[in-house]
């Protein structure tokens, strides 16, 4: 699962969750927009924030409320909730289980 944020309309900073069914990563990737723009849209969108340039947090039940409808796998709440099981086992998880710490990449194409 990738929680981009790029470009938008008017040149504002958009945020949306892809490849929401594929469980097997998660990444915040940003397209040609300033560490500010981002961490920006995503506390607006309430789906997280960036720690430093190279890590963000986002939201638990944020990101599962955007991520799940669309989803196409019929499994896949109990595969989100193992994907979060396997980031606590990394200390990737806070402590109260509220956030994420993900890695920030480039967007694709960016």
């Amino acid at each position: 699962m990738i929680v981009e944020v790029v470009g938008g309309a008017d040149e504002r900073p958009e945020v949306r969750v892809v490849d929401t069914d594929d469980l097997s990563k998660l990444q915040l990737a940003l397209g040609q927009v300033t560490d500010e723009e981002a961490d920006e849209v995503l506390r607006e969108a309430g789906l997280g924030r960036l720690r430093d340039d190279g890590t963000g947090l986002l939201d638990t039940a944020a990101l599962r409320a955007a991520a799940e409808p669309d989803a196409d796998v019929a499994d896949w709440g109990e595969r989100f909730d193992r994907m979060v099981e396997q980031a606590r086992d990394r200390g990737w998880v806070s402590d109260d289980g509220a956030t994420l710490r993900v890695h920030v990449e480039g967007a694709a194409g960016a």
